[in-house]
């Protein structure tokens, strides 16, 4: 049976989201051995012109969503991208979570040749579905998981690679 696009997107967005919540509750409970001001995890950055812990939970749950939703042609839930404490970062994963799960294989397959258009400030980008999907969203969205897991790792928290893998279900 060939891979749908259902297949290739929300189970991987859920079981990244997933392992980056785990992720999180190990951050706490870090912060709270060494005694660190859990503001200072989330502000963390790899380098001076990177974005933040935070920002960096908040674009792969909003890659994951508006992914999710321009595939499905439904409406992209909008967050605004205030959270400032580990308890506000896992409810964004868990509204996001919540939103991954109401949207259907029935909405998604089909969509490889769907127009997905872009537009930043700078540059119009334009896809067709599958190649937003594999060459655009989910590169992206791994980079910002990838990126907080490498935020926290250097900032000590004792985490591998099969935190970030997680375990095969």
């Amino acid at each position: 049976m060939p891979l749908s696009m259902y297949q290739a997107s929300i189970p991987v967005f859920q079981r990244m989201l997933g392992n980056l919540a785990q992720i999180l509750d190990k951050a706490v409970a870090y912060a709270e051995a060494k005694k660190i001001d859990p503001n200072v995890l989330i502000n963390a950055r790899l380098a001076p012109d990177m974005l933040p812990l935070a920002r960096q939970v908040q674009i792969a749950t909003d890659t994951a969503k508006g992914c999710a939703a321009r595939l499905a042609g439904v409406e992209n839930p909008s967050y605004p991208d205030t959270e400032t404490t580990f308890a506000e970062l896992q409810a964004r994963l868990d509204k996001t979570q919540s939103f991954l799960k109401s949207v259907t294989a029935e909405q998604i397959d089909g969509s490889e040749g769907k127009p997905i258009t872009l537009t930043f400030p700078s540059i119009e980008l334009k896809f067709d579905g599958q190649n937003y999907l594999l060459a655009f969203a989910l590169p992206n969205f791994m980079f910002h998981v990838t990126t907080a897991y490498a935020i926290l790792r250097h900032n000590g928290l004792d985490i591998g690679k099969m935190d970030f893998l997680g375990r095969p279900s």
